[in-house]
């Protein structure tokens, strides 16, 4: 099938009206546990938007693509963020203090992390459905560049996948069921994201009212409440675990979905009243609704009060041209500047795309929204960092933290992956400070077989390095990899941590 440019922008704009329009509802219930009883904006906006980070790191995401290419992956977005995200809470600041220390994503999002399962990814899905209209395996693996920044291993990652697969299906089709179905297909089904979808969905099949589910989600999902009603708390929900924010969270998305009936303004208050992440999850439907039905079909009277332009809240202005010249000012700059990037991405990845002089459309293929065959391998990247070399890819796993103590061995693991033509032997050798012994020793030899099929061939070694002082804080090591039918010298770093003095709790 075709869309048209002019379809398609159209869509774009009712996703960043609607992220507008969610986001301003919701903010000032963030984080708020309890029954909302709100139909409307709370304050007078005098035509602009609030600002929200749900969209500022989309702008940031925006930027990279246009500088460096729509070939990115994690470690570049990682450079743009310690750059250019200002707050140091949660996740956020969590991602920024390991990157700081040489931990790359995903160890940058999973180290010593509380909350990697919690909300900071999924709220910053859209622009990869945007450059990936129709195509939810190539936004959802996007998406996965994305989350594991400051979500590593978490459920966090599973929830912007999850959310940027189902917004690029929106694209083509409009049955929210089915697309809940598209986008549960690109996560593991025994994730607490996935869970916590389906047990909604069965409560509402049951005809239970959607209070009830929001408290059944609760019941089996929630993080700890920031502040939370008496009522809520005579239910039990006072406690929960710090972090564990992102499966409630979507469970309330879902309940607001479903509940709605498709109705913009039913599902926008049903989800800002389920309490929690109220911005953030309100923010989330308020994009998927837009591009689903574009920005026409949203009413005049939610549009009006906020105008179109674009408010930021946690970035780095300095860096961003004269203050803040580089961002796009207002959705129709946005929308147009995200168009040019999809164009660039259908081209670099051979999807069809057509010019003419009447109008450029993009060409969706049927029936190939689901997760291929094969996508759940991107969830093995979650256990370390991936390198490149053309034929060969290389992740380094750390089965114990990246971290290492005095006289405790600290385990290393290399898993070489080969996507060449030809069986290879490669080579490999640490380069290391002298005080640690590697074992089995300094330099290693492996035969990796032939990729078979659809599937890469892999080779995993496992080393083990200690020292009896470990001599600084961070400590950097480099693997060298060759191959005998290769010319390429592959360097991949490896970083461990001092833990040997660790901080302890204070009892109050």
């Amino acid at each position: 099938m075709k869309i048209s440019l002019s379809e398609y922008k159209n869509k774009v704009l009712g996703c960043w009206m609607g992220k507008n329009i969610g986001g301003t509802l919701g903010a000032p219930f963030e984080w708020l546990r309890q029954i909302n009883d709100v139909h409307y904006y709370q304050q007078n906006l005098d035509g602009d938007p609030l600002p929200n980070d749900d969209l500022d790191i989309q702008l940031i995401w925006l930027i990279a693509m246009e500088e460096k290419g729509v070939d990115i992956d994690a470690k570049l977005l990682g450079e743009y963020w310690m750059l250019l995200v200002t707050p140091h809470w949660a996740e956020y600041g969590n991602a920024k203090l390991n990157m700081r220390s040489g931990l790359v994503p995903p160890l940058s999002g999973s180290y010593s992390n509380t909350y990697k399962d919690s909300c900071g990814a999924f709220i910053r899905s859209e622009i990869w459905a945007c450059v990936a209209p129709g195509y939810p395996a190539l936004a959802a693996k996007f998406a996965f560049e994305d989350a594991i920044i400051d979500h590593g291993d978490g459920e966090g990652v599973y929830a912007e996948i999850f959310c940027a697969a189902l917004q690029s299906a929106a694209f083509v089709e409009k049955d929210l069921q089915n697309l809940i179905d598209i986008g549960l297909s690109y996560i593991p089904d025994d994730c607490a994201i996935a869970k916590a979808i389906n047990l909604v969905r069965e409560l509402y099949a049951e005809g239970r009212p959607w209070k009830e589910a929001r408290d059944e989600v609760l019941r089996n999902y929630r993080g700890l409440g920031l502040k939370v009603s008496p009522e809520d708390m005579a239910k039990g929900f006072a406690d929960g675990q710090m972090g564990w924010d992102a499966p409630s969270n979507i469970g309330m998305l879902i309940i607001g979905m479903l509940y709605g009936n498709g109705d913009f303004s039913e599902s926008i208050r049903i989800i800002v009243n389920c309490g929690e992440d109220t911005d953030c999850t309100a923010a989330t439907y308020g994009a998927i609704y837009g591009l689903v039905n574009g920005l026409d079909a949203i009413p005049e009277e939610w549009k009006k009060p906020i105008g179109r332009k674009i408010k930021t809240a946690c970035l780095n202005l300095g860096e961003l041209g004269g203050y803040g010249s580089q961002l796009p000012q207002d959705i129709d700059e946005l929308t147009e500047r995200t168009a040019k990037m999809m164009q660039q991405v259908f081209l670099r990845n051979g999807l069809p795309l057509i010019l003419n002089k009447d109008e450029t459309g993009i060409g969706i293929v049927e029936n190939d929204l689901y997760a291929p065959e094969g996508f759940d391998r991107i969830y093995d990247n979650m256990r370390g960092p991936l390198y490149s070399f053309g034929s060969f890819d290389v992740r380094v796993e750390y089965p114990d933290g990246p971290v290492i103590k005095d006289n405790v061995p600290a385990r290393v693991r290399v898993v070489v992956i080969n996507k060449g033509k030809t069986h290879e032997m490669y080579y490999l050798r640490w380069i290391s400070p002298g005080e640690f012994r590697i074992l089995p020793g300094l330099e290693s030899t492996a035969y990796i077989p032939l990729p078979l099929g659809a599937f890469s061939g892999e080779n995993m070694m496992e080393f083990t390095l200690s020292t009896e002082t470990v001599p600084r804080p961070v400590n950097r090591f480099a693997l060298e990899l060759t191959c005998q039918n290769k010319g390429t010298t592959m360097l991949i770093p490896v970083v461990l941590l001092n833990t040997t003095v660790e901080a302890t709790p204070i009892e109050k």
